[in-house]
C-alpha cells in the first residue's frame, strides 16, 4: 500500500480511496523550482534556475504506469544571476531562443521503486531536440496543505543532462557538458 501511496503523491495526488478514477493536478508555480548546474573551466560551479513554470499531472490509482506528467516552461525565463550570461545562453552560440520557445518534460512511464523513491521516465525537449530522459525521484511529503485545506504533494528530483547533445556544446570540454539537474516541486488538485 505504501508504493500506491507513494505513486500518488509522487505525481501530485494523495490517495482518497482504492479505486480512485484518474484527476487533474497542476503544479504551484510559486513552489517548484529547476536549478541547473555545470562546471566553469575547473574554477567553479554556475549555477541558474527556471522557476514560476507550469505543468499538469494526471494520475490512475489503479495503474500508475498510465499516469502522466507534462511540464513546460518559456527558455527565455531562466534565470542565470547575471545579465551578460543570459544574453550569452539566449545568442546563437547556445539557444538563439525566440520569445516563444519552450522546454518541455512529458513523462513516458513511473516505475516506484521503494517506499519513497521512483523513476520517472520521460521526453526532454530541449533547443528543438527531443531525448528521452530519467528523473531520480523521491516523495517529500503528501496529505492535505495546512492553509489551502486541499490534497497536496511535493517531491524532490534529479537527473543529468549531456548539453552537446542538446546542441548547445559550445566550449565543451572545458566548460562541462554535463548539466546536473534537481528539480523541487509542490502540486495541487485542480477545482
Amino acid at each position: 500500500m505504501k508504493k500506491i501511496l507513494f505513486a500518488a503523491a509522487l505525481i501530485g495526488t494523495a490517495a482518497t480511496s482504492a479505486f480512485a478514477a484518474p484527476e487533474k493536478y497542476t503544479l504551484d508555480s510559486s513552489h517548484s523550482q529547476i536549478l541547473f548546474s555545470y562546471n566553469h573551466l575547473g574554477y567553479s560551479t554556475t549555477w541558474g534556475m527556471f522557476s514560476g513554470f507550469e505543468g499538469e499531472i494526471m494520475f490512475d490509482q489503479e495503474d500508475p504506469a498510465n499516469s502522466s506528467v507534462s511540464v513546460s516552461m518559456p527558455v527565455k525565463s531562466m534565470f542565470t544571476g547575471w545579465e551578460a550570461r543570459f544574453n550569452h545562453f539566449m545568442s546563437d552560440d547556445f539557444f538563439g531562443a525566440a520569445d516563444d520557445e519552450m522546454v518541455s518534460f512529458t513523462s513516458t512511464g513511473i516505475e516506484v521503486t521503494g517506499e519513497d523513491t521512483a523513476k520517472i521516465t520521460g521526453d526532454l525537449t530541449l533547443n528543438g531536440v527531443t531525448k528521452s530522459v530519467v528523473l531520480d525521484a523521491k516523495l517529500n511529503k503528501a496529505g492535505e496543505h495546512p492553509m489551502a485545506k486541499k490534497p497536496w504533494a511535493g517531491f524532490d528530483a534529479t537527473t543529468t543532462l549531456v548539453r552537446s547533445e542538446y546542441e548547445l556544446g559550445q566550449f565543451a570540454p572545458f566548460v562541462g557538458d554535463e548539466v546536473e539537474v534537481k528539480i523541487s516541486v509542490e502540486a495541487t488538485k485542480a477545482e
